[in-house]
């Protein structure tokens, strides 16, 4: 008698239902069905968050014994705590745990990995998931039983927040979900991946698709298919007044915000440790049995960081039906070290695309009030279009 095993792949929105019912995913109140993504699950911060000294690995021991400390001038780790439940100011470059208030009991089959929802990465607020006993951030192992929290860092902004809005989100995986080069050009073949970013919106020939672990892209620095094509970019600026998350469409852009225009050479000189909005010079689709994210960091492209936020659900840059042209991805940079010349078209990030275990009940864009679906050069959701 043959036993069928479960397809490898990213767990889709109706597998997540069945982790929240079966107990593998539980939380206190009850998870909200706007929650649940095409292929992700967004985390919701709890109630409390600890003011730490230092970030930290919980490699040797659980989390909560190093936050259960009836006197934190004792603590090698903890300064204060701060109640979320009324909301609470995070200040610009410290650092904060907050207990989420999802709980995990994973099948010994699945693993998870976390990453920062697109609004809080281009809000330069650094996030990563960390468990117990744990040597590495956003990276959950398969069969994990018990809490979840989050690392919260934000650089250029004050921000406040309160309990159950969601910076992060998870999703779990079966298996081996990447998709290699091979299977990538051929599936751009198919159901084209890449589109010209200009009014003909023409796919991009296969033969000048990049791939290397993954599909290369590249920087744009002259916006002309936008109505103010002069501006190419933005640069935080250094001082600025708290951003409320719960606060959407209210601020005036140009008081956090630099705007930065274009070159006559089209190029652009990056700051060590200033933060930057900028746009590719593609436009990305991720069809319904497909995801995609962005590699956080390549060596080889130069001592900068280009996303901080980069997942894709299925139908992203796609559609319900596939009529979406692609959608250009809006990168959040930060450059180490040196200064750093960027030119325009210049190769500059690296997309990873994996395979759902099944198709999603649900698409990016389609029902799900998507803020990003047909994004050009964007900021977050908190600022007046």
């Amino acid at each position: 008698m043959s036993i069928l095993v479960p397809p490898a792949g990213i767990l889709p929105s109706q597998d997540i239902r069945r982790l929240i019912t079966t107990g593998a995913v539980t939380a206190s109140p009850a998870i909200e069905d706007r929650q649940i993504q095409p292929a992700s699950l967004d985390l919701r911060l709890g109630r409390k968050a600890y003011r730490l000294i230092s970030s930290f690995l919980p490699e040797l021991s659980a989390i909560s014994s190093r936050l259960d400390v009836l006197d934190f001038y004792q603590s090698d780790l903890v300064m204060y705590e701060m109640d979320l439940t009324a909301g609470a100011i995070l200040e610009k470059g410290h650092i904060y745990l907050v207990p989420l208030l999802e709980h995990l009991n994973l099948p010994k089959t699945v693993r998870a990995r976390a990453n920062p929802k697109s609004t809080t990465g281009r809000l330069d607020v650094f996030t990563r998931v960390v468990t117990d006993l744990t040597s590495g951030f956003d990276e959950i192992r398969s069969g994990y039983q018990g809490p979840l929290f989050l690392e919260v860092v934000p650089r250029s902004f004050a921000i406040k927040v309160a309990t159950g809005q969601s910076l992060n989100q998870i999703r779990f995986i079966r298996g081996d979900a990447t998709v290699s080069d091979r299977a990538l050009r051929s599936l751009h073949r198919r159901t084209p991946l890449l589109h010209h970013n200009d009014a003909s919106r023409s796919v991009i020939d296969t033969h000048d698709v990049r791939t290397d672990h993954g599909l290369f892209l590249r920087i744009d620095l002259k916006g002309e298919d936008r109505p103010d094509a002069r501006i190419i970019g933005y640069r935080a600026k250094k001082n600025s007044h708290v951003i409320d998350l719960a606060k959407v469409g209210h601020y005036a852009a140009t008081d956090f915000w630099e705007p930065l225009r274009r070159h006559r050479q089209g190029s652009l000189l990056l700051e060590p440790e200033e933060f930057y909005i900028l746009a590719s010079k593609e436009r990305i689709r991720v069809p319904a049995g497909y995801a995609a994210e962005m590699v956080a960091y390549e060596a080889a492209c130069g001592e900068l960081r280009t996303h901080y936020a980069g997942f894709f659900d299925p139908g992203f840059g796609y559609g319900g039906r596939g009529e979406i042209k692609g959608t250009q991805v809006v990168l959040e940079v930060r450059p180490h070290d040196v200064p750093f010349l960027i030119h325009d078209g210049q190769t500059f990030f690296k997309v990873v695309y994996h395979r759902m275990a099944d198709k999603p009940d649900r698409l990016y864009g389609v029902g799900l009030g998507s803020s990003y679906q047909q994004q050009t050069l964007t900021l977050s959701k908190h600022f007046k279009a």
